[in-house]
């Protein structure tokens, strides 16, 4: 086993050498024999995300990560004969605001239905879910490419949303090879999910994990998932085929529960390539569940589909049909805290990431990329503490006519305690707003001085030693030309040790003010000069590129204290008049 998979990493290898063609190319994948068609690859995602909520889907249990195991289960988790689903206000919310965010027609009237399978970490033997009528359809999301990987060159493609629906997480099973035993862990049975299913738009990794980069960031702009991957908040099942043109769709494999967008673009493309080579080398592929290492590089795989599961698909009997007003369709005498309305959440929606984007190069006057890069790093948000208790966690339900269905039982306790936390652009124009260096100048100094260090230890920008304000008086500084962009590096450089100092006081202690005296920095210039007469000759014979050379050399015997514009000036002044 482990020397096929070894193998198939070879292919992997190879496959990354051909490099997968994108859509912004055209579309296909080069065939690996001459003489043959090129492939056309087909790529459609399935994301489990799940909801910021203090509370379950259907539970008042807690939600917290890596609580003690089998600490946060409650009776109706546990399936304990007897107990019933409540429905969380919270999570139906969360749903119809991504449904909105995603361009989706929002279902007034949506259903639960149970998806019966039998997992160790399943204690009902079913999963509740929307299959037949989702929360959300018929949506649309816009994402990013780069091209060649150049940010300076990107395009907009859009892949089209199917549904949005509710549903149950199940819990997790943890295997002990030692002991051959698998331990089950039900903190997590009944935490609600989002699965949002796109359509078949995508051609290759590149485009999955730019659409699925997207997606995430809408989820923690609205602040409906914190779809942190590492903590399998957001979770991608990938449908990869490949066919010829002017065929169908090809047998499609599933690759489960990726959760990382390197991975998932890894995956994919791995997964094209595998079945390219198969199919040339006149083998079948089978409809199956794969699954991706990210050590070998390669997907394995988990089990065959060919025989179609039968989940045994019914109307969930104990949660009525879930009902949604409009401004339109709100009865006049319908008490607002009870139902959850379109038009006021949309009303509400924040702005999402593509037009914060729109803005900051309109605002700013920044490059568009700069656009993308702060944003990638910018506001998270994370649950608190759980809340209190507001109403009472039984709602009376009314009806309309004569059915019970005009409502459904919602439980209100669970309101999600968000806080902002400060990003990259959040960071950027509070410097902006405390600075008279123009915004161009500044993005340079936080993206490639600031986010450089943040990298290098693995810190938030919440977590940085040096503040917003602490970077705008350094910057302020520079724009008055008290300092020098050397020494202003300088200053960052003891900022970030966190001492507590001002970069006014730092650049007192440390003597780098700049040298206002013109004449001692023409001797300066004058003694470098004396001592390059290889440099001073080359450049009067026309390579002004030495110049820098000699610039840098000023810049050292003043320790940075000199300017390098009126350096420069003062060398071509002495060689070239």
């Amino acid at each position: 086993m482990a020397a096929a998979a070894r193998g198939r990493g070879g292919v992997w290898r190879r496959a990354w050498q051909r490099a997968v063609a994108c859509n912004t190319r055209g579309g296909a994948v080069p065939a690996a024999k001459s003489g043959l068609a090129p492939w056309i690859p087909v790529v459609g995602l399935e994301i489990h995300a799940q909801i910021s909520s203090n509370s379950k889907l259907f539970s008042g249990s807690q939600v917290q990560f890596a609580a003690p195991p089998n600490s946060l289960v409650s009776f109706f988790d546990a399936s304990l004969p007897g107990t019933l689903p409540v429905l969380n206000r919270r999570c139906v919310e969360a749903a119809v605001m991504t449904g909105l965010a995603l361009n989706c027609s929002i279902n007034k009237k949506s259903l639960f239905d149970r998806k019966h399978y039998f997992y160790a970490d399943l204690p009902a033997g079913y999963q509740i879910t929307q299959q037949r009528v989702p929360i959300a359809v018929n949506g649309s999301l816009s994402y990013s490419l780069c091209i060649d990987n150049k940010m300076s060159q990107m395009v907009t493609k859009t892949v089209r949303i199917k549904q949005i629906q509710l549903e149950q997480d199940s819990g997790k099973s943890l295997h002990d090879d030692t002991r051959s035993q698998t331990l089950v862990d039900l903190n997590r049975a009944g935490v609600g999910l989002m699965e949002v299913v796109m359509e078949p738009d995508l051609c290759c990794g590149e485009e999955a994990a730019a659409a699925v980069r997207e997606l995430q960031l809408i989820l923690q702009t609205l602040g409906s998932s914190q779809a942190v991957m590492a903590e399998g908040q957001l979770r991608v099942d990938a449908n990869v085929s490949v066919h010829q043109p002017g065929e169908l769709y090809g047998v499609r494999t599933e690759v489960k529960n990726i959760n990382s967008l390197r991975f998932l673009a890894k995956a994919v493309d791995y997964e094209i390539q595998r079945q390219i080579e198969e199919l040339e080398n006149g083998g079948t592929i089978l409809n199956e569940t794969r699954a991706f290492d990210s050590k070998l590089g390669c997907t394995l795989p988990m089990r065959d589909k060919e025989g179609k599961q039968d989940y045994r698909f019914m109307p969930e009997p104990n949660l009525p049909p879930l009902i949604l007003y409009d401004a339109k369709s709100l009865p006049a005498n319908m008490n607002h805290q009870q139902v959850v309305n379109i038009d006021w959440i949309h009303e509400r929606l924040p702005d999402l990431p593509s037009v914060k984007r729109a803005k900051l190069v309109e605002w700013y006057g920044i490059l568009p990329e700069h656009s993308f890069t702060l944003l990638r790093s910018g506001s998270r948000v994370r649950a608190v503490a759980p809340a209190r208790l507001l109403v009472s966690r039984n709602v009376n339900v009314p009806t309309a006519g004569d059915t019970l269905s005009s409502l459904y039982v919602m439980k209100a306790l669970d309101v999600l305690c968000l806080e902002n936390e400060d990003g990259l652009t959040e960071f950027f124009e509070n410097v902006v707003k405390q600075t008279q260096m123009k915004p161009k100048r500044v993005i340079g100094w936080i993206l490639n001085d600031l986010l450089s260090y943040l990298k290098q230890h693995s810190l938030t920008v919440k977590e940085s030693p040096v503040s917003s304000f602490l970077l705008a008086d350094l910057l302020n500084l520079l724009e008055k030309k008290e300092i020098s962009s050397t020494a202003a590096k300088q200053v960052l450089a003891e900022l970030w040790k966190g001492e507590g100092k001002t970069p006014l006081e730092i650049v007192k202690e440390k003597k780098l003010v700049l040298i206002q005296d013109q004449k001692e920095l023409e001797q300066i210039c004058q003694a470098v000069i004396d001592g390059r007469e290889n440099e001073v000759i080359a450049i009067k014979a026309g390579n002004r590129k030495v110049l820098n050379k000699l610039i840098g050399l000023v810049q050292r015997e003043t320790q940075g204290r000199s300017n390098p514009v009126l350096v420069k000036q003062l060398l071509e002044k002495k060689l070239l008049e």
